[in-house]
C-alpha cells in the first residue's frame, strides 16, 4: 500500500516489501530519516566485482552501505534490556542494529545465513513492543540476484563467490514477515 509513496526510481531499481504501512510512518513520521534512506538507496552502486570478492568479517557491498549511512548520522547500537521477574533479573539480552536514527533501525543482510532473518526480525519486534523502535528495515540480496548468482555459479570458482542457498536473501524473509 505504501510502497506508492517510493520514487518511482526507487522502486524500478529495488524490491521492496513492506509490512503495517512502514512507508507511510516513515515518510509522514520521520522525514529526516524518509529522505536518507531514499539517498542512500540512490548513491548505493551495486558493482559486479564486489559480488566476487570475499568479505571477511563484512562483504565491500555492507562496507559500502555502511559509509553511505555514518556520513548521514546513523549509528551502529547496541540496546542492553534488562528482563526481571520477582525482582530479579532473569535476562539480559544485548540487541545491536547495524544503522540507528531516531526510533528506525536498519539491519544489512547480504552474505549471513538464514537465521539472521530471525533475530533481526525478533530484535526488531522486541524493540518495537519497548516503544524504542518505530520501523525496522532490512537490506538484502533480491530474489532475482541470488537466482542470477546461482545459475552463473561456475564450480571452478566456488572458492571466489559464496552462493549457497543458504545464504540471506528476500524471499526468506516472506514467511517470517507474513
Amino acid at each position: 500500500m505504501g510502497k506508492n509513496l517510493l520514487p518511482e526510481d526507487i522502486r524500478a531499481a529495488y524490491q521492496v516489501e513492506e509490512r503495517h504501512h512502514a512507508c507511510s510512518i516513515l515518510k509522514t513520521d520521520f522525514p529526516h530519516q524518509w529522505r536518507d534512506l531514499i539517498e542512500v538507496l540512490r548513491e548505493f552502486k551495486l558493482r559486479r566485482t564486489d559480488l566476487a570478492k570475499k568479505g571477511g568479517n563484512k562483504s565491500p557491498i555492507s562496507r559500502a552501505i555502511d559509509g553511505l549511512f555514518f556520513e548521514r548520522g546513523w549509528v551502529e547500537k547496541s540496546f542492553d534490556i534488562k528482563v526481571t521477574a520477582d525482582g530479579h533479573e532473569t535476562l539480559a539480552p544485548t540487541h545491536h542494529v547495524d544503522y540507528y536514527k531516531n526510533r528506525i533501525a536498519v539491519e544489512t543482510e547480504w552474505n549471513n545465513k538464514d537465521p539472521f532473518f530471525d533475530r533481526d526480525l525478533t530484535t526488531f519486534r522486541l524493540l518495537f513492543e519497548l516503544n524504542v523502535l518505530s520501523v525496522g528495515i532490512i537490506i538484502t540480496r533480491a530474489d532475482e540476484l541470488q537466482e542470477s548468482l546461482h545459475r552463473t555459479r561456475q564450480p571452478h570458482r566456488h572458492r571466489h563467490v559464496n552462493n549457497s542457498y543458504a545464504e540471506t536473501h528476500s524471499e526468506m524473509c516472506q514467511p517470517l514477515t507474513s
